[in-house]
Parts: C-alpha cells; sequence; structure tokens
C-alpha cells in the first residue's frame, strides 16, 4: 500500500488545472446546442477534473471540498432529461420534443432559450453522478 507523501507541486498546479478543465467542460457544455460537445462531454470533462483532484489529494479531502452525493445527482440529472422529454407530452407533442425563444437579456442581447438546455443538464447531472460513483467505489476498495 502507497502511502502518500507531500505532493505540493501536483496539488498546487491541481487546482489551477482542475478550475480550467471545469470552465472549458461548461463552454463545451454551452456550445453543445450549435457546435460538438453537451451535456456528456461536458460531464465527462468534469468528472476528469474531479479525478484529478482525487489524484492529487485524497478522497476524505476532495469529500470535504465538494460534499456531493452523486447518487443524488444522478436522481436529479435524471429527473431532469427526463421531465424536459415527458415535458413535449403535455403539449401533445412527440417525445423529446424541444422548444425555443428568442429573448432580449441584458448582458448577452439577444440569446435564444432552449428546453434543450435543461436536458443537458439533466445529462451533465447523470454523467457526472454515474462516473464518480464508479470511481469512487473503485477507489474505496482500494
Amino acid at each position: 500500500m502507497r502511502t502518500k507523501t507531500n505532493d505540493l507541486i501536483l496539488q498546487t498546479i491541481t487546482t489551477v488545472v482542475a478550475f480550467i478543465i471545469i470552465l472549458f467542460s461548461l463552454s463545451l457544455f454551452f456550445a453543445g446546442h450549435y457546435n460538438p460537445g453537451g451535456g456528456f462531454i461536458g460531464g465527462l470533462m468534469t468528472s476528469g477534473a474531479i479525478v484529478l483532484l482525487l489524484l492529487a489529494y485524497d478522497i476524505k479531502t476532495v469529500t470535504n471540498i465538494l460534499p456531493i452525493d452523486y447518487k443524488v445527482l444522478i436522481a436529479v440529472g435524471l429527473l431532469f432529461a427526463v421531465g424536459t422529454g415527458a415535458g413535449a407530452l403535455l403539449f401533445n407533442a412527440p417525445f423529446l420534443t424541444h422548444a425555443y425563444q428568442y429573448f432580449h437579456l441584458p448582458l448577452l442581447g439577444k440569446t435564444s432559450l432552449h428546453t434543450a438546455v435543461l436536458f443537458d443538464t439533466g445529462v451533465y447531472l447523470v454523467v457526472i453522478g454515474v462516473t464518480m460513483t464508479i470511481i469512487q467505489t473503485i477507489g474505496e476498495s482500494e
């Protein structure tokens, strides 16, 4: 069993790099409606940032930094994804039919808001939840 040494350089670099990875994952998430990207790849990138934190620190430290129950995150994500898909049925439209409208937002100007963002948010949360549940389960057994 390997003991954890003082990895000061790795921990310092990780705090900066993890922040950059999360910002990039959010960029991919929001770009997913018009360019390649979306909830799935954004969720994987965010999970990658959390895994990097797990490698630099230990599981207890990361749990203190991010006190998230990933199983609840999965449930909330599924609620978003299924709720958005089933919401179309309320308007007598086929399942997963999405709607959009243009709005004028103060800082962004004319912007289109899609119900697909809610669906992608659900996918994003499910991917993070499932990935981190698997990784933490594997990590706790070692």
